[in-house]
């Protein structure tokens, strides 16, 4: 990067929705004014958020301090290109899927809206605080922020099945980030004495020994447990009780991205890639997250229950990014960071659907959707996308990103990781085409639903369709997404 604009920005593009609480509390007796708030929050965030990325094409950062609490540790915004990528895919889901979420919450006559909104934008406003912070210290603040933010969430139903789930979620954020992650930020804190900003090359080598370096990576890598990594995984299929716009949230929009995207910011911007690729430490991760990868679409093929499923989906997807990153080749780089945008856009999908079909017909489980395709063949033909998708196939976004991975394996001749992803696909395709398969493919015998077409609220129709439609224009045009990403792995690779 070249140069940097001092801009109030990037804190206006976090705490924008922070500030549409108020109004959605004070409306909440109003759903279509509390609604109107919550959208006017959104399309305010995802504004601002535009506004600056022409200067992030332009090659600058744009840079804002609050508060140096005390020398060399600062709440700070910073905005470069991967921060961009994250920012951009996150406020615009943000818009789609409150749109989703007023057919979905007003269809089944869900209680407790007002609150619903309420955390969900400050969900949002964690989001973008994770994705414009300046330094460690910031990221650590926003990410522990978003943790408690979307507890409400997931314990949603206030049953016992949701306190359970949302014990499990609080307990394993919350014991990783401050049992793994805390130590380690305050280690390196001491150790360097520098303001832990993230920069090219990091700021770890030459305080940091071989040893030092590799404990440090380990804590960071899995005290990021929002990541999904086995085998701190368990919360993530756990929260499939919240409903499930809040599902969406967590495995395409905030919670899970916010994980990886932490991940990347400390191969990036903490230790460097060259740094780890000079220790040889990159294949540690990319091990583990193989297995991640290979264990977690095993266990999808299993689950009947499609929401879990998708969890399982994500589990396996979200190590496709650390994996991506761990490989340390501009290649793996560029597709990591490309796969945050192309899977959210795909699982998004997915989930929309699977919620419209619990809408519209009550149904969880797989083996109850025969035939479904006849009933609701917009949402299933957004399904069969989805999926596309996610497993990486031509005419949808995510073939893109999945096709840097392949290359990154190949350009730096790591077979292994090549043979991961390969079989990796094919499961990804063997648990979701036979859904689709048997949506519309099946006989008057064995379909479970009438010859008649019935889909949920129009408004979640209409965004699972949009979602549907740019993974499609996103295999078009990649641009958006394959520029950003290329920019951040030429400045962190010093390319």
């Amino acid at each position: 990067m070249s140069s940097s604009v001092t801009s109030f920005t990037p804190v206006l593009a976090s705490i924008v929705s922070l500030l549409a609480v108020l109004p959605i509390v004070l409306l909440g007796r109003s759903p279509n004014a509390r609604e109107g708030a919550t959208f006017v929050a959104a399309f305010i965030k995802f504004g601002l958020v535009v506004s600056m990325l022409p200067a992030i094409l332009d090659g600058k950062t744009v840079e804002y301090t609050i508060w140096e609490i005390v020398p060399n540790l600062e709440i700070a915004f910073r905005v470069d290109s991967v921060g961009m990528l994250f920012g951009l895919v996150a406020s615009f889901l943000w818009i789609i899927t409150s749109l989703y979420s007023i057919g979905y919450m007003r269809g089944l006559k869900e209680h407790s809206q007002t609150r619903f909104f309420s955390f969900f934008a400050v969900s949002l406003s964690a989001t973008i605080g994770v994705a414009f912070a300046a330094n460690l210290f910031t990221l650590y603040l926003f990410y522990e922020m978003l943790s408690l933010a979307t507890y409400p969430l997931v314990t949603h139903h206030q049953d016992k099945e949701a306190r359970t789930g949302g014990r499990t979620y609080l307990t394993y954020l919350l014991t990783t980030s401050i049992g793994f992650v805390l130590p380690a930020l305050i280690f390196v804190y001491i150790k360097t004495g520098s303001s832990m900003d993230f920069v090219s090359g990091g700021f770890l080598q030459g305080f940091v020994g071989p040893t030092e370096t590799l404990i440090l990576l380990l804590l960071f890598t899995f005290g990021f447990a929002k990541a999904g990594l086995m085998p701190f995984h368990s919360w993530l299929p756990g929260a499939m009780v919240a409903p499930t716009p809040v599902s969406a949230l967590l495995h395409a929009v905030a919670v899970v991205k916010v994980g990886v995207f932490c991940i990347i910011r400390m191969f990036t911007g903490v230790f460097g890639i060259d740094f780890l690729k000079g220790l040889d430490l990159g294949e540690v991760i990319t091990w583990i997250a193989a297995f991640t990868i290979l264990a977690s679409s095993l266990i999808a093929l299993t689950q009947d229950n499609l929401k879990r499923r998708l969890a399982f989906s994500t589990v396996g997807q979200l190590s496709y990014i650390i994996l991506g990153v761990a490989l340390l080749t501009p290649q793996g780089v560029t597709g990591s960071m490309m796969h945050i945008g192309m899977h959210a856009f795909g699982k998004i999908t997915l989930f929309f659907c699977a919620g419209a079909i619990f809408q519209a017909t009550g149904k969880k489980y797989i083996s109850e959707m025969v035939g479904i395709g006849k009933r609701m063949p917009i949402t299933m033909i957004a399904f069969f996308i989805g999926s596309m998708s996610v497993i990486g196939l031509p005419f949808a976004g995510g073939f893109w990103s999945k096709f840097y991975l392949l290359w990154g394996t190949v350009s730096d001749g790591q077979h292994a990781m090549l043979v991961v992803l390969l079989i990796s696909s094919f499961l990804n395709a063997a648990y979701f085409f036979p859904i689709c398969f048997k949506a519309f493919f099946c006989s008057k015998e064995e379909s479970l639903f009438e010859a008649r077409t019935e889909e949920a609220h129009p408004c979640s129709v209409a965004a699972l369709s949009v979602t549907a439609v740019l993974s499609v224009v996103l295999f078009v045009y990649p641009e958006p997404f394959f520029s950003l990403a290329e920019y951040a792995t030429a400045y962190y690779m010093s390319l």
